[in-house]
C-alpha cells in the first residue's frame, strides 16, 4: 500500500472514531438537558443554569465537530463504517433538540446519575491532554491505543458513579468519626488563611495515602485489586482511570477522613479536589515534561511513569501521589533520569476487559500440578 494511501486510511479512522466519541458525548449531553433532575449531579444544577449559555454553545461546537470529522472519515477512506456512526449520532443529538433542548420534566430526584460529570470531564480533560501529548509525545504511540476501551469504561463508570462513591467513603467517616467533631478544633483550622489549608489538605491526605498505597504493594490480597491499576502497559492520560472499584473506594475513604476530621473550609477543599482531579490524569500522560526545578518538590509524569515502570529496580517505588519528600524520607524514591522503557506488572497476568479485570481480585487460581 502507497504510504500517501496508508496515511489517509489512518487519518480517516481517527476522524472517524473522534466524530464517534464526540457524536456519543453529544447526545449523552442531550440527555442531561432533557432529564436534568434525574441525571444531572444535584448541586451543580444552579452552576449550569447561570451559565446555560455557555453549555449550549458547548454543545452546539460538539455537534458541528462529530458532522464534520465524520464527513472528512467518509471522505477519507472506502469504510463508511467509521465516519457514519458519528454523523448518525450527531443527527440523534439534533433530533434530541440541538442546543436548544428543553427539560422534559422538572420532578426532583433523591439520587442523580451525575452523567454530566462524565461528559464534562471527558470532553474538557480530552482537549486539554490529547494535543499536549502530541506536541510532547514521549512514547510513540496511537491516541487510540490498545486498552482504551477498557480505560474509558473505567472513566465512565468512576464519573458517573461518583455520588455512589461519595456516599461509601462518607458514611463510613461519619459513622465512626464523628466524635472527632466533638474535640473542637476544626473552627480553628477552617479560620485559617485559605492557602495555609489547601497546603495542609495537600500534606496531611498525601502523607494517609502514601501508605495505604504502599499497603496496597505490600499485601498480596491488596495487591491483587491494585494491579488492575498497573495492567495497562501503555500510560496516558486516560490510563489513570484505570482502578478497581475497591481501589477507588479505599484511596478516597483515607483520603476524606484528614478532611472530615480536619474540618477545613469548603473552598479550600475544593481547589484541593480541583487540583488534584487534574493532576492525577497530568502524571499519567505522555508527555516529556520532567520540570528539574519542581519533581522533589510535586510528583511529575516522570516521577509517576516510574511507578508504572515494568522493571525490577522501579518495583515498589515512588508511592506519593503528590510529595516525592515521603518517599525519600521513607527509602521508596527512584528517579534515575531517564524515562521507563516498558509498563504493566511483572509477573501478573490481569486480563483485558472492565468487566474481567472486576472480576479478577475474587477469581480462585488454578493449583497447578
Amino acid at each position: 500500500m502507497p504510504p500517501g494511501a496508508a496515511l489517509r486510511i489512518d487519518l480517516g479512522k481517527r476522524a472517524g472514531v473522534a466524530s464517534g466519541i464526540l457524536g456519543a458525548l453529544a447526545v449523552l449531553a442531550e440527555l442531561c438537558f432533557l432529564f436534568p433532575h434525574a441525571l444531572v449531579f444535584r448541586d451543580a444544577l444552579p452552576f449550569y443554569e447561570s451559565h446555560i449559555s455557555l453549555f449550549r454553545g458547548l454543545l452546539f461546537g460538539v455537534i458541528v465537530a462529530t458532522f464534520i470529522l465524520g464527513a472528512a472519515s467518509v471522505a477519507l477512506i472506502r469504510s463508511r463504517l467509521y465516519g457514519a456512526m458519528g454523523l448518525v449520532l450527531g443527527m440523534v443529538a439534533l433530533l434530541l433538540g440541538g442546543s436548544e433542548a428543553r427539560a422534559i420534566t422538572s420532578e426532583p430526584a433523591s439520587f442523580t446519575a451525575g452523567l454530566d460529570f462524565f461528559v464534562l470531564q471527558l470532553f474538557l480533560l480530552g482537549l486539554v491532554f490529547v494535543p499536549m501529548e502530541r506536541l510532547w509525545l514521549l512514547h510513540d504511540q496511537k491516541i487510540f491505543r490498545d486498552g482504551w476501551q477498557t480505560d474509558l469504561a473505567y472513566f465512565f463508570a468512576s464519573h458517573v458513579g461518583i455520588q455512589l462513591i461519595a456516599l461509601l467513603t462518607m458514611i463510613p467517616a461519619q459513622v465512626f468519626f464523628s466524635w472527632a467533631l466533638k474535640l473542637g478544633f476544626q473552627q480553628t483550622v477552617a479560620a485559617q488563611p485559605l492557602w495555609m489549608q489547601f497546603v495542609e489538605i495537600l500534606v496531611v491526605v498525601d502523607f494517609v495515602s502514601y501508605w495505604t498505597h504502599r499497603a496496597f504493594h505490600a499485601l498480596p490480597w491488596l495487591w491483587k485489586i491494585h494491579a488492575v491499576h498497573h495492567s495497562s502497559r501503555h500510560l496516558d492520560w486516560l490510563a489513570g482511570s484505570r482502578l478497581h472499584v475497591v481501589d477507588v473506594v479505599v484511596m478516597r475513604l483515607v483520603g476524606f477522613l484528614p478532611i472530615f476530621v480536619g474540618g477545613f473550609a469548603p473552598a479550600a477543599v475544593y481547589a484541593y479536589l480541583a487540583f488534584i482531579s487534574f493532576h492525577a490524569v497530568y502524571i499519567h500522560a505522555n508527555v516529556t515534561h520532567r520540570w528539574p526545578g519542581l519533581r522533589h518538590l510535586l510528583a511529575t509524569p516522570e516521577f509517576h511513569h516510574w511507578h508504572h515502570a515494568a522493571e525490577e529496580e522501579a518495583v515498589d517505588k515512588n508511592f506519593a501521589v503528590l510529595l516525592p519528600l515521603l518517599d525519600r524520607l521513607f527509602g521508596t524514591a527512584y528517579l534515575p533520569g531517564r524515562w521507563p522503557s516498558r509498563y504493566g506488572t511483572i509477573g501478573d497476568e490481569v486480563p483485558e476487559g472492565w468487566a474481567a479485570q472486576l472480576a479478577y481480585p475474587f477469581r480462585r487460581r488454578r493449583i497447578e500440578n
